[in-house]
């Protein structure tokens, strides 16, 4: 997809992403449902694509031994997650398709942590990646840590 827009439900926090991806992915983790009250569907941008407008409203918060989450002062929005590999940035943040002015024509290609999906819920797809934790953490061992 080509660049689009999207912020916080104030508007104090605005950005601009280019290069967006046409795909997202959910994510069960515990986490990720505590962090968005249910499952976090967010697609995966390389953070130096991102152009943030109001940055002195983002708040962060190194929210496990390898995470960072950051939401807007003002309104509490969750606004991303970045991997910080237990310090520094690693490069890339996931950011809540529901921040986007417009998600139309995006793709949902993959669920993580299904195992961890309570059954209330289950998302209409059925040609995308589906994986358990085990299956997560064997992928990317960093995420043993979650």
């Amino acid at each position: 997809m080509a660049s689009t827009t999207g912020g916080c439900l104030c508007g104090a926090v605005r950005f601009t992403v280019s290069d967006l991806p046409a795909q997202f992915g959910i994510c069960h983790c515990e986490t990720c449902r505590r962090w968005t009250g249910s499952a976090l569907l967010g697609v995966t941008v390389a953070e130096a694509n991102v152009a943030w407008h109001g940055a002195e409203n983002i708040a962060r918060r190194q929210s496990s031994a390898i995470a960072e989450r950051a939401w807007c002062r003002d309104c509490g929005s969750n606004l991303f997650f970045r991997f910080t590999g237990g310090g520094a940035p690693v490069g890339d943040i996931e950011l809540p398709i529901g921040l986007l002015d417009d998600a139309n024509g995006m793709e949902l290609s993959n669920e993580i942590y299904i195992d961890h999906k309570p059954d209330a819920y289950a998302f209409a797809a059925n040609d995308r990646q589906v994986l358990t934790r085990a299956q997560c953490v064997e992928k990317f061992p960093l995420l043993d840590a979650l």
